[in-house]
């Protein structure tokens, strides 16, 4: 080919380019404005929390830093580019028009059995954000009923309010508040085995059991993805993500407050924990524990903890459990609980240390003390005790209740991945076409 003949086709290209691509742009200018004309693209008109339905409660909050594609969104098109990471943006353009509490919805349900965990908050330095689950469950049935009754048995039935003011009754209300209905007369009954009271989340079990049997009843469902509705409500009863959380997903869960909602994530736990509590038979009532508590916290006291929690979480995610001591450490609570409240703290959490617990802390705001433990592999009464720490840590612990004359049970369980979930519901949700788990 001579040089000539190179430059006419070089010509030809660029010529052919230009003509593409101004007749790309045109067919462009002329298909935007009847997008925005068109019936089905109409202005959006929800606010910042999520609102398409006028001024009706949402507790939808899409955060505007996580929206990937939300300019994408606002025009009706998918051109942003997906990462494999963007799962909240992948959901979200399949549901696209799932801006707020979605209308459409299941029917309702006559009666509902929902099972909760316990959960073990604040894991030393991880006050208000930290938790985990605890194997331990409550059992709670809502039922239709003629008039509102509240029937207990188990741990800490007779303390347990029978009014409305039973965090299970405030979880329904929020459940049915969702769902823009009135909530109708029911019978609510607790097969309780979490210690009431006790620093093991069983006002936070009250509050999303309710949620979620509530929902279920009602015949109302909640987005997840880009929104953790269940969770905003369930925090805002609770004011807090640090038993919630694990409460909903299960294992152990960091929680915070991005400024627009809770957000949380799940800390990897390693294989084969136990966890040891003593159960003082004393209540811990968290407002007094609380109250203890200072209204600042000094430089130094703030370092150390956040040194922790990052210790803790690296400890949890990497399996070094020789670390794990040192990440349950903390000053913002512990130390001012133990001189006002619990004497036997301190000297509990050094013995099961000492007997060859991995770590001991506080659960929660206490009374409970809580030891994780390692070496358990499969069932624990085929496996050969030796090689485990969970008896020595056990007697340990209580050889120190019995010195502080404080009563109370060891009670031996482990961390659990799954969070609360239906167990019962009629009419069924499983079908002749598919059967769900437990034939719910």
């Amino acid at each position: 080919m001579s040089t000539n003949d190179g430059a006419k086709l070089a010509a030809t290209a660029i010529v052919a380019g230009g003509l593409g691509a101004a007749l790309g742009y045109y067919a462009l200018a002329r298909r935007r404005p009847s997008e925005a004309s068109s019936p089905s693209n109409p202005p959006s008109s929800s606010s910042a929390f999520g609102c398409a339905h006028g001024s009706r409660t949402s507790f939808i909050f899409q955060d505007p830093e996580m929206d990937i594609g939300a300019s994408a969104a606002s025009t009706g098109t998918d051109s942003a580019v997906l990462m494999p990471h963007s799962h909240e943006e992948r959901m979200r353009r399949r549901i696209r028009s799932r801006m707020a509490v979605e209308d459409e919805n299941s029917r309702p349900r006559d009666s509902v059995t929902v099972r909760v965990p316990a959960s073990s908050a604040n894991c030393g330095p991880g006050y208000d954000c930290i938790g985990l689950a605890v194997d331990l469950w409550t059992e709670v049935t809502i039922t239709r009923a003629e008039e509102f009754r509240i029937t207990a048995e188990g741990d800490g039935a007779e303390e347990m309010p029978k009014d409305a003011s039973n965090l299970l009754v405030t979880g329904v209300k929020a459940a049915y508040e969702a769902a823009s209905k009135p909530v109708p007369p029911l019978h609510y009954h607790v097969v309780s085995r979490i210690p009431y009271a006790r620093g093991l989340g069983s006002s936070s079990a009250a509050i999303v059991a309710g949620i979620i049997a509530g929902l279920v009843l009602a015949g109302h469902r909640l987005p997840v993805w880009g929104s953790e509705s269940l969770l905003q409500i369930a925090a805002t009863i609770e004011g807090h993500p640090d038993n919630v959380a694990p409460v909903i997903y299960g294992g152990f869960q960091i929680g915070i407050h991005n400024g627009t909602r809770w957000v949380t994530e799940r800390v990897p736990a390693p294989p084969g924990t136990q966890l040891v509590m003593f159960i003082p038979d004393f209540i811990g009532k968290t407002s007094a524990a609380r109250g203890v508590l200072g209204d600042t916290v000094s430089r130094s006291d703030a370092a150390f903890n956040i040194g922790r929690v990052a210790f803790l979480v690296h400890a949890l995610s990497s399996g070094n459990l020789d670390n794990l001591k040192w990440g349950v450490q903390d000053r913002l609570h512990q130390p001012q609980r133990a001189e006002a409240l619990y004497k036997h703290l301190y000297p509990m959490i050094q013995a099961a240390e000492e007997a060859g617990a991995c770590c001991a802390y506080l659960s929660g705001a206490g009374p409970t003390v809580m030891a994780l433990t390692s070496g358990a592999s499969g069932d624990i009464f085929t496996q050969r005790e030796k090689e485990r720490t969970d008896s020595s840590v056990a007697k340990a612990m209580m050889y120190v209740a019995q010195t502080f004359n404080v009563k109370g049970k060891i009670l031996v369980t482990q961390p659990c991945n799954e969070g609360a979930r239906v167990v019962k519901v009629e009419p069924p949700f499983s079908s002749e076409y598919i059967t769900f788990r437990d034939n719910v």
